[in-house]
């Protein structure tokens, strides 16, 4: 498998060095237990003859040439989670290259993948649009907003669609190297998860911190503090709307624009983190807990967890342990 990884300048020192590194032990253990097959022919490629990491690291790239036919391309997220950085990074002239060659390695025929903030690039070259894709979490926000086409689910960890695949933050390009192994060799993936301690991970939900969400739009930061001071109670969109001084239709729009969801789903994450830090700071039982957060009972509240980040009770307090 023929593997392009796209660096631009100020591309994340780490997100880089784990893909490169897993593809390469991915190698090293091909040789080692399976002769040396499957085999992954990774280059470092630029738009740019210099590529200077986010650390200020000078990163070896190769030209991208007419007889560079890569089977995949990889891009990297950037050293960045700050949306007005990441907006002029975007606005700069090798990042529309960049993009300019995403879309002719597209129109070849070249399956992409991208994770972290390197899903940006994907989506300002309209690949995602009409497609499921995920990304940084923390960045949602910004990008259901800037990408009002793409079908985003931050909660998602990996999402493959259409010869895309993306992933979710920081070290989602780890989940990404492993899922490019994984349609290769699954027990070659299954051998490389063992060696690096890692897994293939579904969901990045029991990461993302609501109230980080909110702080993307004054009316969702005042209906984050509102919602806090009445977790116990059961959720009124006209009374939400009201304390806010705004109207129902107008607070659900702005959820479902900045945060994907309705005020109510947005409420009930917000029980669920609450819910967490008890079971990790408290010595309350789940039924206390439930009853903390506005629910009858520990059943229902032992359901939402488990929809909601993938782990029961008993898994959450053994992460203290």
């Amino acid at each position: 498998m023929r593997i392009a990884v796209l660096a631009l300048e100020g591309v994340w020192d780490t997100a880089l060095a784990l893909t490169i590194d897993a593809l390469g032990a991915a190698n090293g253990l091909s040789n080692r237990l399976m002769g040396g097959t499957p085999r992954f022919d990774v280059s470092v490629v630029g738009v740019r003859r210099t590529v200077r990491s986010g650390r200020g690291m000078d990163v070896p790239v190769k030209p991208i040439t007419p007889d560079l036919r890569p089977d995949w391309v990889i891009v990297p997220g950037l050293n960045t989670i700050m949306p007005g950085v990441l907006l002029a990074a975007l606005a700069r002239p090798d990042t529309s290259k960049a993009v300019a060659q995403l879309l002719q390695w597209r129109q070849a025929g070249v399956q992409l993948a991208a994770a972290c903030v390197g899903t940006f690039l994907l989506a300002e070259a309209g690949l995602l649009d009409d497609l499921e894709a995920t990304t940084n979490w923390s960045l949602a926000p910004l990008f259901r907003q800037r990408y009002p086409k793409v079908r985003l689910k931050e909660s998602r960890m990996l999402i493959a669609a259409d010869g895309i695949v993306t992933a979710g933050a920081a070290m989602g390009h780890l989940d990404l190297a492993l899922w490019l192994v994984r349609q290769a060799s699954p027990e070659l993936s299954n051998t490389v998860s063992r060696y690096l301690l890692a897994d293939l991970r579904s969901t990045q939900a029991a990461y993302i911190i609501p109230s980080h969400l909110a702080h993307a739009d004054p009316l969702i930061t005042h209906f984050e503090r509102w919602a806090r001071g009445h977790l116990k109670e059961g959720f009124s969109l006209e009374a939400a709307a009201g304390a806010l001084s705004t109207t129902s239709r107008t607070l659900q729009r702005r959820c479902n624009e900045i945060l994907g969801k309705s005020p109510l789903a947005y409420f009930q994450d917000l029980r669920v983190e609450h819910a967490q830090s008890l079971l990790r700071g408290s010595g309350l039982d789940i039924h206390a807990i439930a009853a903390e957060v506005g629910y009858v009972d520990g059943a229902t509240l032992r359901t939402l967890l488990r929809e909601r980040l993938g782990r029961g009770v008993r898994e959450l307090r053994a992460e203290l342990l």
